[in-house]
Formats: C-alpha cells, sequence, structure tokens
C-alpha cells in the first residue's frame, strides 16, 4: 500500500483569505488524518497559521511547516528552523528594508495603514497597504490591485534594484508578497518528508508563476492540484485520494 501525504497551503485553500477554519472543514480534515498522513505548508507564520487552523495546530497535523517550511515542525516538534538576517547579513537587510518604506511612502494609493514589512524568521512579508488594515480594507486593497498591479509593479521594481541579492518574489493572499532566498519557496518543505512517502499531494490556490504555491505545484516530487476554495478543495479530496484509498 502507498504511503501517501497530502500537503495543503491555508490562505483560499483551507479557509477563506485570513478567516478561520470553518466546523465543515475541521471535521473533513480530521477524517482525512485518520486515513492519510496531513500535512501544512503556509506562508505566514506559526502564530497566523495558529489564528485560522486552531491553537496546537503544530500538534494537531503530522507536519506543519510554516514561512514555506523554513520553520518547521514534526508531530508538534520543532524540526528545523531558517534565518533571513544569518543569509544576507544585517547591512544588506537594513538597505531592502529602507528602499521598501521609502518606495511605499511614495506609492499612491487609496488607503495606507501599518506594519508594511513584517520580519519573519526566513522572511520578509511586505505589504503596500500595511497589515494592520481591516478586512474590509483588505478586500478594497485586492480588487484595487487587481486593476493596478501594485503589487506585481513593486516586484518588479524590488528585482532590478537588489538583483544580486539572490532573493525570490512571491505573491500570496489579498494584500502582500513574501521576500526570500531563492530555493526557499515552499519546495523548501519537501527535504522534510520525500523519503517517507510515496506519493504527495499538494493542494493550493496560487498555483500560477509568481504565486506562492507555483514551485510546489510544479515540482516533480508532487502531484499538484489547484483549488479555488475550501469548497473545491473538499471536492478535489474526495477525487483524488478518499475515493481511490
Amino acid at each position: 500500500m502507498s504511503r501517501v501525504l497530502a500537503l495543503f497551503d491555508v490562505d483560499g485553500t483551507l479557509t477563506e483569505p485570513r478567516k478561520k477554519s470553518d466546523d465543515v472543514m475541521r471535521a473533513f480534515m480530521k477524517d482525512l488524518r485518520s486515513k492519510v498522513t496531513v500535512g501544512i505548508v503556509g506562508g505566514s507564520d506559526l502564530t497566523k497559521i495558529s489564528e485560522q487552523l486552531g491553537d496546537g495546530v503544530e500538534r494537531e497535523y503530522e507536519y506543519v511547516f510554516s514561512e514555506n517550511g523554513l520553520v518547521a515542525h514534526e508531530r508538534g516538534a520543532l524540526l528545523a528552523k531558517q534565518s533571513l538576517r544569518e543569509f544576507l547579513g544585517e547591512d544588506k537587510l537594513k538597505k531592502f528594508i529602507n528602499f521598501v518604506l521609502r518606495y511605499v511612502a511614495d506609492l499612491d494609493i487609496p488607503i495606507k495603514r501599518g506594519t508594511f514589512v513584517e520580519f519573519r524568521s526566513g522572511m520578509l512579508n511586505v505589504s503596500p497597504v500595511g497589515r494592520n488594515c481591516s478586512q474590509e480594507e483588505r478586500d478594497e486593497f485586492e480588487r484595487f490591485d487587481k486593476e493596478a498591479g501594485v503589487r506585481t509593479k513593486m516586484v518588479e521594481t524590488l528585482k532590478k534594484e537588489f538583483a544580486d541579492y539572490g532573493l525570490t518574489y512571491s505573491i500570496g493572499g489579498q494584500i502582500s508578497f513574501d521576500v526570500f532566498p531563492n530555493g526557499w519557496d515552499k519546495t523548501y518543505c519537501l527535504q522534510f518528508v520525500e523519503k517517507d512517502f510515496d506519493v504527495i499531494h499538494f493542494f493550493g490556490d496560487k498555483t500560477y508563476p509568481g504565486g506562492n504555491d507555483h514551485e510546489i505545484f510544479e515540482s516533480p516530487k508532487t502531484i499538484g492540484h489547484t483549488v479555488t476554495s475550501p469548497e473545491d478543495t473538499r471536492k478535489q479530496v474526495t477525487e483524488h485520494i478518499l475515493d481511490k484509498l
């Protein structure tokens, strides 16, 4: 019998963006965990993933890979942790953050709030509108960004300005994009599981080029599935995993 691992993105896959998992999804995932091994791989830090999937998520699931797997937990125990500060060094990191803040200061967008750069263990999260905005303001910015391409233009500018830094830029969620060293995308988590499973399914919504699910979706080590909502996730998991057990 094949050893199967099902890996899931969070936003837009298990929950609506930045919303909490509902009772239907929690029951579905509990049932799935009784049949196959299940892991979470999100771009957010563990605190934010816990806010959406519940406190103790790193103990509830076999694997929880926060920050793309740069902070890795197995059955609640910390497996590994990477450091962006050690990779870049303080001087380069400061230069990059200063440039981002100046860029945001000159940006003409409908609203701005606070926390434009969030420093995480293995990455930076950059939000032109600011992470302190309300859900209504998130929705408003997302609609504006689809028309104006604010994040896409900002990423292109950063790629040119810091071409020698060896960084990847990944647009995800509604209001921000992640910045991390090349190779530190969601495929980073596969090193912890690829030897223990015959089949690794990945379910995510932002699987297009530039989306934060793209690299792991395209990886030859996974079977990638593009989903459009939590409801679609349940449908595809049933079709591709549960109905074949």
